[in-house]
């Protein structure tokens, strides 16, 4: 029988538990009767912050002796936050990560994405020290911004009470006990593992047995020998009735993220997930969580084929009870969801208020690569047919990931629909892979061996290290004075695309100080699995707290940085940070976040992108102009159903000339160069573009 203290130690480690004593705390309670909470309500996030700074904790770096969160609670950097226009702050996965074996912890296999305990990692702080940097946000005008996972755990004490049969806790995962007579199915675990991955053959198998549902549609993070499927098997488990077991369980993402089970007749996962949100929001104060990897709660077998694991009306489900509690608790979620555009509009429909911009993120890079904007405004089209208000999307540069060139909407359900792209009629299978190749050449490889490939998924690089590629720079360490200066040219404008649409803007830490990827060598342990992200997550010290440090708290070595420290930035005008300073106070004076999209031009260049929105509160017509391309632009658009009057360029605040009555506007672009113009005044009634 299992040890009774053992098992009484950890239900008081468990996030079941925690978040069960949480919960009750709400039971019978006028609280959570006071907020509208069926529908999303994306232009309410806005309203409250609409430009964000997503930070990485490994990646800061602190005064000597002090810890992440007390860098990211400092007064000095929330002046400097502050002054740049920043209204929110994502702080990232904060609570302790990894796996237990027995009574110690493991670490982190997915940079905290692995969650084991309600409570703060001890490496990044304390829970007051959490609490504090939301009230100092809040004292700058300010809100933090936290992460609910929703898919899946790590192994920690719910894991492995799971393992031993205990109470309602194998009812939290996608796990299923194996009989002892088909043990002889499961591969044996090598020295020192607690699971081993299975093979096709094996999931088929288990699957034929009825065991399972089988493989999934696709293998997320595949890597030939670590990770073949989406299955695993435990080793031999003792219960607490005394009886051994080995189980297979799913796990969408690496072998120590066990998946929950959001339908079983337990409801524990639903219990989890909806204690650890309640404790963000009134424990730590957070006003927005982020929903991560919310598309994949549903797996069901079919007669035929792999199993349905997306687009599954459990995630529709799933989505809608937790967004719907997030908002009946008066705070606001968003989801980073890499699928379909039919996932994203239906899954926000009274899920999540905000979707992470997967839809224009790659294809905006891409038009840089290509200096070609039609796959660019292609996508844009695609969001507007599908319903999709750009308003309800985060449009972001750099995050902790890679960047993801799946491009699921061609993969999947859209892979035999026809597409016009450069004169030709593709399918949306031909469209992706032609798109892949195109971005993998130039940002991989001969052209550009700092960036790496991330599995099947897409590239691990930097915004910056995006830009190298893109102006032909092959070798990192020749880049001069000139180049930075380009660079910055460059960066700007992919800044300009993200935050002169409705809707949140979001940059990092590394966009701020111009990071580049660290070498390989430098983080080889981390990325000895294949994880090659860790190049894109250097150390960085927004202002200056140590200046001398080589490494973050965590032991990241500090990345070469283009653009210094925030607060250096900040004193120079013609800095990155004091021009993105100036665009985010235009955004903001004119009401660009809560405007309507209402028209994507086609134009003549090949890399001249144009977007018209529709202003607040009868401001006019804001006209986005961007060249993506080396060449100047000198082009003559035409606004339809636009009344003339004079055009002013918002950020440097002058005035440019006249729309002409026939509604011609003259565009001149230097290369690389945006404006964001504003025509001051419109013809009543313009309809968006909601397909």
């Amino acid at each position: 029988m299992a040890d009774e203290q053992q098992i009484n130690w950890l239900v008081e480690q468990s996030m079941l538990h925690a978040a069960r004593q949480r919960t009750r705390l709400y039971s019978g309670q006028a609280r959570l009767w006071q907020q509208p909470y069926a529908l999303a309500r994306p232009r309410s996030v806005t309203a409250v912050a609409s430009v964000w700074l997503a930070v990485y904790p490994a990646s800061i770096i602190t005064a000597p002796e002090g810890s992440v969160l007390q860098a990211l609670g400092d007064e000095r950097l929330w002046a400097a936050l502050s002054e740049l226009g920043v209204q929110g702050i994502h702080t990232g996965p904060l609570r302790r990560s990894g796996g237990l074996q027995g009574r110690e912890y493991t670490p982190t296999v997915d940079g905290n994405f692995d969650r084991i305990s309600l409570e703060i990692d001890p490496r990044f702080g304390s829970e007051e020290q959490l609490v504090h940097l939301s009230r100092v946000a809040a004292a700058h005008n300010a809100v933090t911004i936290d992460d609910s996972i929703p898919s899946h755990t790590g192994k920690g004490a719910d894991f492995r009470l799971a393992e031993m049969a205990y109470g309602d806790y194998p009812g939290l995962y996608h796990m299923v006990e194996i009989a002892e007579a088909d043990w002889e199915l499961l591969p044996p675990l090598a020295e020192g593992r607690d699971s081993v991955n299975l093979s096709p053959a094996t999931v088929d198998a288990l699957r034929d047995k009825h065991y399972i549902v089988g493989q999934l549609q696709r293998v997320i993070f595949f890597e030939p020998g670590v990770k073949e499927t989406d299955w695993s098997a435990t080793g031999e488990i003792t219960g607490v009735d005394g009886k051994v077991r080995r189980w297979v369980y799913l796990h969408y993402f690496k072998e120590g993220q066990p998946s929950l089970n959001w339908l079983d007749p337990t409801f524990a996962a639903q219990q989890l997930v909806t204690g650890e949100s309640l404790h963000a929001i009134d424990v730590i104060g957070s006003r927005v969580l982020r929903l991560d990897a919310n598309g994949f709660l549903g797996v069901e077998r079919r007669s035929q084929g792999n199993a349905w694991s997306e687009s599954h009306p459990l995630s529709l489900t799933g989505n809608q009870l937790l967004a719907g509690m997030i908002r009946k608790a008066g705070a606001f979620s968003f989801q980073e969801l890499n699928l379909t555009l039919d996932d994203i509009a239906s899954m926000s429909q009274g899920g999540a208020d905000l979707s992470y911009d997967f839809i224009t993120r790659p294809a905006y890079q891409h038009a840089l690569l290509t200096g070609d904007v039609e796959f660019l405004r292609l996508m844009l089209l695609q969001m507007h047919d599908f319903g999709i208000d750009p308003a309800s999307l985060i449009h972001a540069l750099q995050n902790h990931d890679e960047l993801t060139l799946e491009l699921v909407h061609f993969w999947t359900l859209h892979a035999n629909d026809t597409y016009v792209f450069r004169g030709q009629s593709l399918p949306g299978s031909i469209l992706r892979e032609h798109i892949r190749g195109e971005m993998y050449e130039r940002l991989t490889g001969e052209h550009a061996p700092y960036n790496l490939k991330f599995v099947t998924n897409g590239v691990a690089c930097t915004t910056v290290s995006i830009i190298t590629a893109a102006l032909g720079i092959r070798d990192l360490s020749t880049i001069s004075d000139a180049d930075i200066e380009q660079i910055r040219r460059v960066h700007l404008l992919l800044l300009m695309f993200n935050a002169m649409q409705p809707g949140v803007v979001a940059l990092s830490g590394w966009d701020l100080v111009g990071a580049l990827p660290l070498e390989a060598e430098q983080v080889a342990e981390l990325i000895a699995d294949g994880d090659t992200r860790w190049i894109n997550r250097g150390g960085y010290d927004l202002v200056d707290l140590d200046p001398d440090a080589l490494l973050s708290a965590e032991g990241l070595p500090r990345s070469r940085q283009l653009y210094g420290s925030l607060s250096e930035q900040l004193q120079d005008p013609q800095s990155f940070a004091s021009q993105a300073r100036r665009l985010f106070a235009a955004r903001r004076s004119h009401g660009v976040a809560s405007s309507r999209q209402i028209a994507v031009p086609v134009t003549q260049h090949p890399a001249l992108l144009i977007m018209v929105h529709e202003l607040p509160a009868g401001r006019g017509i804001q006209v986005t102009a961007l060249n993506f391309g080396a060449e100047p632009i000198d082009e003559v658009i035409i606004l339809e159903h636009v009344e003339p009057g004079p055009v002013v360029d918002i950020i440097h605040e002058r005035l440019l000339g006249d729309l002409s009555a026939e509604g011609e506007l003259h565009i001149q672009l230097e290369p690389y160069e945006g404006l964001a113009l504003r025509i001051a005044s419109m013809a009543p009634g313009i309809a968006p573009m909601d397909g």
